[in-house]
């Protein structure tokens, strides 16, 4: 055994460091893969309509574009450390990248629904390492002391590229035709993967042969598939009302349960739960997921608030919500850059504070708000993205191991990408719910004897409404009010929320000037 030791140590030592144009050429082509990835998450979701009915199946079918993606994503994700140690990082990315690309193409290809579906499928399944590997590959290749700015750089694509998403799958869907969101991704694909394979030949991490856990790989597919599931479509079936939905949640709590005593005892497990020991890995992980849940809830209300109440179009939803990228490019790398110089939990707990004081300003707006004013909160929106993510993900992975590294960034990132789910069911089904109450509370108080509502329905009426048509004119402002109640009484409980998360930061112990280092 003593002879063989220094060969096995001889691949311990990194890489040295990545400089110049070679290490800004592979930036670029990993944060483009990146987008790219991230991007497919929300692209889709304004081209449905016009997808289902070029491919003649209903709206409630096509939503199945999005969800058959999310789905393979939310079951790849998780495995990423376990495939990274038997085919090797850098080998991993790039196969990652190109089979994500073909799926790209063939997706714009198909000819029918079914067709869709299944390179939608294969497209998610071969996604799920790109994002962790590509945080992973990049930290490597800079060298320690700027390795802040690598996460800065990663972390401003993550968060910006789901923003632009609905943007441009818009403007693509309005004037090309559905393909070209998925074309779009061949040329972007194909430079992402080959800066992959030329500029990190010779800097491939050591692999292993681990035996397959089929158990745990098994309960894993089972259980996040059908989570995943639940959350696409629970509230389209009325959640727990649906027989279905019921079944989908029985097997993934069953599933999920018996994966994590599982894995607990696996000598080789497919997902290392035994991370969630290191204290500032689970507060980080919790902290990241809540902060994700509530801020992606927020992203997916506005536009609905804006195109549901307020008659905005999808572009124009899209213009109102994209400025919260704006200040989000231009702060996270200055954040990473000087992250050895700031105190980690002040500036995330900072980021809460400024989101909390955004949804207070939400829940402040009327029905007769001018888009300029919609704009600025998501302007100042932006400082609380660059302040949480990067100074959030760098607590997370401070105390990571280098060998651990691809399995906590591919766990920490499952629960960012699943909470993001969970968010958008909750935010989407309490203000459903909540503008049913208040719809019903305003509609008690529309009487025929009541002075409000006569002297509003005789300004109807000289304006031409009469009979029918003044009870629908009525019942569309009730409506539109109700809305917008719901909406200040969901940014209200999101101002409470960030609150409350701006206290837990300070839970974690990340160390004095702690960076994003690699090798404790």
């Amino acid at each position: 055994m003593a002879a063989t030791a220094p060969a096995v140590a001889a691949p311990v030592p990194e890489p040295a460091p990545l400089a110049g144009g070679t290490l800004a050429l592979l930036t670029v082509g990993l944060a483009l893969g990146t987008f790219m990835e991230v991007l497919d998450t929300s692209i889709a979701n304004v081209a449905v309509p016009t997808i289902s009915g070029s491919l003649g199946v209903a709206t409630s079918q096509g939503t199945w574009v999005i969800s058959s993606y999310s789905v393979a994503s939310a079951i790849a994700v998780p495995l990423t450390g376990w495939l990274a140690r038997r085919v090797g990082e850098v080998r991993l990315f790039t196969l990652s990248v190109l089979l994500f690309t073909i799926a790209s193409a063939m997706c714009g290809f198909a000819q029918n629904f079914e067709s869709l579906i299944a390179f939608r499928l294969i497209q998610g399944l071969v996604s799920g390492p790109m994002v962790p590997l590509s945080q992973t590959i990049l930290m490597r290749s800079y060298p320690p002391e700027k390795r802040g700015l690598a996460l800065g750089l990663w972390a401003m694509t993550v968060i910006v590229a789901p923003i632009f998403g609905p943007v441009m799958g818009g403007w693509i869907t309005d004037n090309y035709t559905w393909p070209w969101i998925f074309y779009i991704n061949v040329p972007i694909g194909l430079f992402s993967a080959a800066c992959a394979f030329l500029l990190l030949r010779g800097r491939e991490t050591k692999t292993t042969k681990q035996r397959i856990d089929a158990i745990g790989l098994a309960l894993l597919v089972t259980g996040v598939s059908c989570l995943q599931m639940m959350l696409d479509l629970g509230k389209d079936r009325d959640w727990f009302n649906s027989k279905f939905i019921v079944a989908l949640a029985i097997i993934a709590v069953i599933s999920i349960a018996f994966m994590l005593v599982w894995e607990m005892t696996e000598k080789e497990p497919v997902v290392d739960l035994s991370l969630f020991k290191d204290r500032n890995f689970a507060l980080g992980v919790l902290i990241i997921s809540f902060g994700f849940m509530a801020f992606f809830g927020s992203v997916v209300i506005f536009p609905l608030w804006l195109q549901t109440v307020m008659g905005y179009t999808a572009g124009l939803a899209g213009l109102a919500t994209a400025p919260v990228g704006l200040l989000a490019l231009v702060l996270s790398p200055m954040i990473g850059r000087n992250m050895h110089r700031l105190n980690l939990r002040m500036v995330a707990s900072f980021a809460f504070i400024v989101f909390a004081f955004v949804s207070l300003w939400n829940s402040t707006f009327t029905l007769d708000v001018p888009f300029n004013h919609v704009i600025w909160p998501r302007i100042v929106q932006g400082i609380g993205v660059a302040c949480f993510f990067v100074p959030m993900t760098t607590i997370t992975l401070s105390s990571v191991s280098d060998e651990r590294l691809a399995s906590a960034s591919g766990l920490s990132n499952f629960f960012r990408t699943l909470s993001g789910a969970i968010g958008t069911a909750i935010s989407t089904t309490y203000w459903e719910n909540d503008t049913i109450y208040h719809h019903a509370v305003l509609a008690e108080s529309v009487s025929n004897y009541a002075p409000n509502t006569t002297a509003y329905s005789d300004s109807l009426a000289s304006l031409g409404f009469a009979g029918q048509s003044l009870t629908a004119q009525l019942n569309q402002i009730v409506t539109q009010q109700a809305y917008m109640m719901a909406t200040n009484d969901f940014f209200r409980i999101s101002c409470a929320s960030f609150i409350v998360l701006a206290g837990l930061v300070w839970i974690t112990k990340p160390r004095s000037g702690a960076g994003p280092s690699l090798g404790h």
